[in-house]
């Protein structure tokens, strides 16, 4: 018996028709959008390549360009079947096709729903990517003559500045790094060289940060040296001037922007498998109330569609016995001999009866 069966006339199976076209079309600005937003978010992570530790991260981005091309060309095909469906004509050289079709939209829901379960899963992997390159690109901050490094000191102000942060956790990450230059330091200054000499490993540690850090909402002039000694600067206290420097770490504020985006990204995906199965549906109905006129010559004529052509679990079954016929190794049955091998063909039925050479 058939699975969920419906009752369609002329009228219907015209409205139906019409609505699924629509619905496909919709889809196909859906999958546009998804490629759209995959190139987007890579572009995102490119621009910060350098403040991130690996480019595991870059899987996310290229699935979503992907799957958003193959929902565009999905959708555009069930859009066309939907289109010529009314035209018994054309509707003909799209049936053979239909079966295969609406296996593959089968696997593809699948791999959208893998796609949304990553999208959510890899924010995790991009929190420590950021911890690691965010960590790098303060130790790196200085080295404005290494190749490979020159553009990391605008690249992380252009962060801090953009995403009003400082630092990777807070702004005291950059007490524990030398953040400037020795060519810019003055080795003949007392200060400078007792600062240095003082330090294990010779470096030249102080308690202030780069000016991407200062925010431009502060009532005063930024304070960026000498943060934590209250007495270099008139009527100033770290406890109450919040508002001197940003206290927001950028892994935070990055993480926070990177993880809204994904979440996004795979809500929109949900939907667009919401939207496919039903668009799935519709056209199954549409497909099946016309295979089943009774006299297809006459459009009037009432005819029934479904879901199923079977129950769920016969149709589970059945698909289980074809997949288990295809797998299934050809075997030699037990205790069949196997064929007796051809003998020699010649003159001679029997060697006995062949002549003898004599040698010499």
């Amino acid at each position: 018996m058939p699975l969920m069966p419906v009752k369609f006339t002329l009228q219907k199976r015209v409205k139906l028709a019409q609505g699924l076209w629509m619905c496909y079309w919709v889809s196909v600005m859906v999958g546009i959008l998804i490629f759209s937003l995959g190139i987007f978010f890579k572009v995102e992570l490119r621009k910060r390549s350098e403040m991130m530790d690996n480019n595991e991260s870059h899987l996310v981005p290229n699935l979503l360009i992907l799957t958003g091309l193959l929902t565009c060309a999905v959708n555009a095909f069930g859009g066309k079947v939907c289109h010529d469906s009314l035209d018994p004509m054309k509707f003909a050289k799209w049936k053979p096709m239909l079966k295969q079709y609406f296996v593959g939209c089968l696997v593809f829901n699948g791999i959208l729903l893998a796609v949304a379960l990553l999208c959510f899963l890899m924010q995790f992997s991009v929190y420590l990517t950021l911890a690691e390159g965010l960590k790098n690109g303060i130790r790196f901050y200085k080295d404005t003559d290494t190749p490979g490094r020159c553009f990391m000191k605008r690249t992380l102000d252009m962060t801090q500045i953009e995403f009003r942060c400082c630092g990777n956790n807070n702004f005291r990450d950059w007490f524990e790094v030398q953040w400037i230059s020795n060519r810019y330091l003055d080795m003949s200054n007392d200060e400078i060289k007792d600062r240095v000499l003082s330090n294990v490993e010779g470096k030249f540690l102080m308690d202030s940060v780069p000016f991407s850090c200062c925010n431009p909402g502060s009532p005063r002039p930024c304070i960026q040296h000498h943060l934590t000694n209250n007495s270099a600067h008139y009527d100033y206290d770290l406890r109450t001037e919040e508002l001197n420097i940003w206290t927001r770490g950028c892994r935070e504020a990055l993480f926070s922007y990177f993880s809204s985006m994904m979440s996004s990204i795979g809500g929109l995906v949900i939907f667009t498998i919401l939207l496919e199965s039903a668009d799935v549906a519709g056209l199954k109905y549409l497909t099946t109330s016309l295979e089943s006129m009774a006299d297809p010559e006459n459009p009037e004529c009432e005819s029934e569609g479904w879901l199923l052509e079977k129950s769920v679990k016969e149709t589970v079954c059945e698909t289980l016995a074809k997949i288990k016929a295809l797998v299934k190794p050809n075997q030699v049955q037990e205790g069949r001999s196997l064929p007796p091998e051809p003998r020699p063909q010649g003159p001679y039925k029997d060697s006995s009866q062949q002549p003898v050479v004599e040698q010499g």
